[in-house]
């Protein structure tokens, strides 16, 4: 009787990817939706604000790619078990790892070398030449991060699934 109510729980494998999920997502919608903006809106200094966002979004990066691939290996492992379901669940934590390399390792770098030349000349980037090149940028980074918040929401609501979806 005991044992029996236990087996009808999502094996081990799927709660700890359902946490990773909730995690990540939870975490990139809270830092890019609620505290950069809030950052922005309430410090006095648009290159304090902008800092401080930098960290926490490098904090996020380094979040992302440690939960991504942890998804990958437990995507892999229900996989074999015979959990189809995992094999687009794997597409979407793919698409997601690629949009937190290519926006905060591939845009950002760029970013950050703009704002150290404007540093060195005394001045911050938005008072800088380097302006619109930043904007630009910003602006990609931007959209990169869009999807992949978008992408995020797809993951929590496929991996949260009733068990009948593959698994």
């Amino acid at each position: 009787m005991f044992s029996s109510s236990y087996s009808n729980l999502p094996p081990l494998p799927h709660r700890i990817f359902l946490l990773l999920t909730v995690v990540w997502a939870g975490s990139l919608w809270t830092i890019g939706y609620m505290v950069a903006p809030t950052l922005f809106s309430v410090l006095p200094s648009r290159e304090t604000a902008g800092m401080i966002a930098g960290h926490l979004f490098r904090t996020e990066a380094i979040l992302g790619v440690t939960i991504g691939v942890l998804q990958l290996v437990l995507c892999n492992v229900m996989i074999r078990r015979g959990a189809a379901r995992y094999r687009a669940l794997r597409w979407i934590v793919l698409a997601m790892l690629v949009c937190v390399l290519a926006g905060y390792f591939g845009v950002q770098p760029f970013m950050e070398g703009l704002r150290v030349k404007a540093q060195a000349a005394g001045v911050g980037v938005s008072e800088s030449q380097y302006k619109s090149q930043f904007g630009m940028l910003h602006g990609v980074s931007s959209a990169i991060y869009l999807v992949h918040s978008v992408l995020a929401l797809v993951l929590v609501w496929r991996a949260a699934a009733p068990r009948s979806a593959g698994e």
